[in-house]
């Protein structure tokens, strides 16, 4: 934060939650309502994730994994829609991070602190101006803990579940209710029992359910928080 309190371009909106809660959805139309920059930060672990598995490092070993994601060139390109989509090493990758397997990957390597701190100076980098909406699952703990606006998004395990059913087949992956569910679950453990950033609310965070909730409504809810702190 600048000594006068105040960021160059705005406000950070810090976005965390759960795997399914909606984060990716509501925060790229709360960015275009505000005029800010998205930020997957998700995205970024995920391809750490991919890299890993192409290069053949165990999702398990920090150390290795820690210097592949400083040795990564990380970025993002905006879709026409305004979706960020990761490129990795200048390529690509969008497609390649949104499959179950990269998702339970995030969270493995996620786990890590030399894949953390690798990580972090891009992710600061990226807010430290404002104007941004960031999402992920320790923005407002842990990477922007001086955000302006923080937001816990939620919802049941089941609703989640059947996003992710749903997002799957948009896509042409077949996948099974039950089986994700399951996956939901083991994920939403790992994130939360995790020694390093574990998924949990900011003390000054507002937790917003949207089981339930239409997507405008979840919106419009976040715009009206984004704006009370200044956006």
């Amino acid at each position: 934060m600048p000594k006068d309190g105040k960021r160059a371009r705005g406000v950070v909106v810090a976005i965390d939650g759960p795997a399914g809660a909606g984060k990716s959805t509501v925060a790229r139309e709360l960015a275009r309502r505000l005029g800010y920059v998205l930020v997957d930060t998700g995205a970024l672990y995920r391809g750490v994730a991919l890299a890993a598995r192409e290069r053949g490092v165990d999702w398990q070993d920090g150390d290795a994994l820690g210097a592949l994601a400083g040795a990564l060139r990380l970025g993002f390109e905006m879709a026409p829609d305004g979706t960020p989509r990761l490129t990795i090493d200048g390529r690509q990758r969008a497609a390649e991070i949104r499959t179950p397997e990269m998702s339970m990957g995030a969270s493995h390597v996620s786990k890590h602190p030399p894949v953390r701190a690798a990580l972090m100076g891009i992710q600061r980098g990226l807010g430290r101006e404002g104007g941004v909406v960031l999402e992920g699952r320790d923005i407002g703990t842990v990477v922007f803990p001086d955000a302006e606006a923080k937001i816990f998004l939620t919802a049941s395990a089941e609703v989640r579940a059947r996003r992710r059913v749903e997002d799957l087949a948009e896509r042409g992956i077949e996948a099974d209710f039950e089986t994700t569910l399951r996956e939901v679950q083991e994920r939403d453990a790992q994130d939360s029992q995790r020694e390093v950033a574990p998924l949990k609310p900011a003390a000054d965070s507002v937790t917003v359910d949207t089981t339930g909730v239409p997507i405008g409504e979840v919106v419009r809810r976040l715009e009206e928080i984004a704006r009370s702190a200044g956006a």
